[in-house]
């Protein structure tokens, strides 16, 4: 099997949890006055549906332009940590890979790409793109979806669907479990978050949470270079391949 297919049936997971969030988006952009046109192309263009969300709500009052962007900032800040950490693994991409590479930058992107380079396996252009693009394909076209069927899919939160975009990112956290220094990180992040949220508000905790986990990370003594210490068989891994 070709890195791109592997990349695109390992992104599966995500691709289903974040369809929900797709709808929710498109239906929230129609009842906002936007053309499906218009709300599918800044799916299309932006790929960032938190930073859409939070848009769109602002863009719907009188809000002044800077907070505004601020606010979106504040939900993206993560990116920019994200991009640092990927720049290594891009470094054998030509420019025009990298702009597409950084692009297609999401969370769960970044925690695969991670995980497979602590295995044999290269994060190759194929692999990466295969992984963003069985993402990216979805969120684009069940945007469009949702605004078509805006005023019959209801709120997907009522149906309890929100949960699943959650749940996914909590498997992919518990997928570095094994690391060293993971529990005082994992904590010293969700603790932040948690006081965050209570003094400063969303979206700010998310990247307060990030870089109290970074800034921890960096006063905990240094340890051996992290490998799996539950490596797959050969003949397993020819197996799953």
């Amino acid at each position: 099997m070709s890195d791109f297919f592997k990349g695109a049936r390992q992104s599966i997971p995500v691709g289903v949890s974040t369809l929900p969030f797709a709808v929710l988006y498109g239906a929230i952009a129609a009842t906002h006055g936007h053309s499906t046109f218009e709300a599918t192309l800044t799916s299309a263009a932006l790929f960032a549906g938190a930073s859409q969300l939070v848009g769109i709500e602002l863009f719907s009052h009188n809000v002044p332009a800077w907070l505004i962007v601020l606010s979106i900032f504040a939900v993206n800040f993560r990116h920019i940590l994200y991009s640092a950490a990927a720049g290594p693994y891009f470094s054998k991409f030509s420019p025009m890979q990298k702009v597409l590479a950084f692009f297609m930058l999401t969370d769960p992107q970044f925690a695969e790409m991670a995980r497979r380079s602590e295995t044999p396996a290269p994060v190759s252009f194929s692999w990466y793109m295969g992984f963003a693009l069985a993402i990216y394909l979805p969120w684009v076209g069940f945007t469009a979806v949702g605004t078509l069927f805006s005023s019959v899919i209801g709120d997907p939160k009522a149906l309890g669907l929100d949960v699943l975009l959650p749940l996914y990112f909590m498997g992919s956290l518990l997928g570095f479990r094994r690391r060293p220094k993971f529990l005082p990180v994992a904590a010293a992040s969700a603790i932040a978050s948690i006081i965050a949220i209570e003094l400063v508000g969303s979206p700010w905790h998310v990247s307060i949470g990030a870089l109290a986990g970074i800034v921890t990370a960096a006063l905990l003594p240094v340890t051996p270079k992290y490998t799996n210490p539950q490596p797959m068989p050969p003949a397993l891994t020819e197996a799953a391949e």
